[in-house]
């Protein structure tokens, strides 16, 4: 039976454009081996969580130009604590327990890393966050 830091590295996506050098930092190192493929593996649920936070905030987000909502993007990451947290949580819920030895060592930094990225992301798939369109009865 695999144990759960095997199941959990076998399931995590080989991002091929990651580079590992020597010459990185710890914080770079843990950000290519640990965060972004954990984070490519979470992309479609981090999707689903960003339009449940604008279906709860009264779908506002729809009625933003693309530059504001880029912005809506932004402050969400970095302003709003509770999904903040929340964003991380189902990060850090899928290290090992070794990478969270490791994460709890600069876990600042790191926060920064992580939500910079799903921050990209996020911004990268605006169309995904399209308004949806309402059915009309024919």
């Amino acid at each position: 039976m695999a144990t759960r830091t095997e199941y959990l590295l076998s399931i995590r996506p080989v991002i091929s454009s990651a580079k590992i050098y020597d010459s990185m930092s710890s914080d770079e190192l843990f950000q290519n081996k640990t965060l972004r493929p954990i984070i490519k593996m979470q992309h479609n649920l981090f999707i689903a969580v960003f339009k449940n936070y604008i279906a709860k905030r009264k779908n506002v987000f729809y009625e933003l130009t693309l530059p504001k909502q880029l912005a809506y993007i932004d402050n969400a990451i970095h302003k709003d604590m509770k999904f903040r947290n929340s964003v991380k949580g189902m990060i850090i819920g899928q290290f090992t327990e070794e990478e969270y030895a490791l994460y709890i060592k600069n876990s600042s930094a790191l926060n920064k890393r992580m939500m910079n990225i799903v921050k990209e992301r996020l911004l990268d798939s605006i169309q995904a966050f399209a308004k949806p369109e309402v059915l009309k009865a024919v």
